[in-house]
């Protein structure tokens, strides 16, 4: 054999057994996450007919309290955004020249909005709020654009019958199919 493929295949033989050897030094992170899909806050979904939503209630009075706490910071003191993105402001905009996209004026289900503050917010510590605390902060949001009173609780029964000011604004792509589902939404 000629020097440059001796060369070549000791070569390689050395890398190969360093490999080998390499792969028994990794630190094993983390654990397995078959168990955690079980766990019931990461395997509970919220309907828009409200299916599912825990009980508990809270007002816009106490979800402006707690907004100032635990929000604002990152979607600002009146929630027209900061570091993230606004909630609130920009009903109507849609079909403006600059449409945006908050949850008062883009989101069709108000559950979704329970939903999703439950599973991701506030991003440092996610699923730390209490119910309570979710329904009061929605409340707050909702009431922001007026889509909900401020006094009024609200609660697993109040939360799915509120109307968001887009519900009409998504169509359907597969409307035979979707027609049953539509029909079961508020």
């Amino acid at each position: 054999m000629s020097m440059l493929i001796k060369t070549l295949l000791i070569g390689f033989c050395l890398l190969h057994s360093v490999s080998c050897f390499a792969q028994d030094n990794y630190q094993k992170l983390g654990k397995k996450a078959d168990g955690l899909s079980q766990q019931a806050q990461w395997n509970l979904t919220i309907l828009p007919s409200g299916d599912n939503l825990p009980k508990g209630g809270g007002t816009a009075v106490q979800g402006a309290k707690l907004f100032a706490v635990k929000c604002a910071g990152c979607h600002g003191p009146e929630g027209i955004g900061a570091s993230a993105e606004p909630l609130v402001g920009e009903v109507g905009s849609l079909t403006s020249d600059y449409p945006e996209k908050t949850v008062n004026s883009y989101w069709r289900n108000p559950t979704t909005l329970f939903d999703y503050i439950r599973r991701a917010m506030p991003t440092n510590a996610p699923f730390s709020l209490t119910h309570d605390e979710i329904y009061a902060l929605c409340a707050y949001i909702f009431n922001k654009d007026d889509i909900f009173l401020n006094n009024v609780e609200l609660n697993q029964e109040t939360l799915p019958k509120v109307t968001m000011p887009n519900h009409s604004g998504f169509v359907a792509i597969y409307p035979s199919q979707n027609q049953q589902n539509i029909k079961d939404q508020p």
